[in-house]
């Protein structure tokens, strides 16, 4: 008896064997054109940075610093002019002239020394506001111009605050002019003195450096 496959069965291993083979390589074709293509596409991209955005020379990070600059210095250079319009800004609510009438705020004429939480026309201060106590000084202004929920939590005031400490110092120094005519507050020349300290202290401290090195 013969042990020979009938040639049907030998032709279909054959083309059985043929198909995988094309179907294995195919796949392998096709894996590398994927990683190839990957690759390709992934070559000029750039990946994204750990920090967004970017740094701006003269700009301090949220954080860094030693916070505003005492409404003591800006006072010194502040523009009344600048302030008269930003508190133009505030008429809708408030009047700045002598014997002026209340409004949805009380008159603000004479307010820079005047007792927080007073006033002179018999307006209805919150209680968060009259409990305060002390005077309108330029640094209580400061803080409650900032922000009026933050310097009285529970103010009737809705007006959410300057950012800007310059836009502070001008009103300010505005409102001074209304009726107060307080002297400002002598400038903090602390920073100023520490900055010219700053290379004299570097200027000693060459000298010393040579020497160590020498020895």
């Amino acid at each position: 008896m013969s042990l020979n496959k009938p040639q049907g069965h030998a032709r279909m291993d054959d083309r059985f064997n043929t198909i995988a083979g094309w179907t294995l390589f195919s796949g392998i074709v096709g894996l590398g054109l994927s990683i190839a293509s990957g690759m390709y596409f992934q070559a000029d991209k750039h990946h994204a940075p750990e920090t967004a955005g970017y740094p701006v020379e003269g700009v301090a990070e949220k954080g860094e610093g030693g916070g505003d600059v005492p409404i003591a210095t800006l006072l010194a250079s502040a523009d009344v002019a600048k302030g008269q319009a930003t508190f133009a800004k505030c008429t809708s609510c408030h009047t700045i002239n002598s014997g002026g009438a209340n409004g949805i705020g009380p008159n603000l004429h004479g307010v820079v020394g005047e007792a927080i939480g007073q006033g002179v026309g018999g307006f209805a201060f919150s209680d968060a506001l009259k409990s305060k106590g002390g005077n309108w000084s330029f640094d209580a202004l400061n803080d409650w111009l900032k922000s009026p929920k933050a310097y009285a939590p529970g103010t009737k005031m809705t007006f959410a605050g300057l950012s800007k400490p310059e836009d502070r110092a001008n009103i300010i120094a505005y409102l001074n002019t209304q009726g107060s005519n307080l002297p400002l507050p002598a400038a903090d020349a602390a920073p100023a003195a520490d900055a010219a300290a700053a290379p004299a202290a570097e200027g000693a401290a060459a000298p010393e450096a040579s020497e160590a090195a020498a020895q």
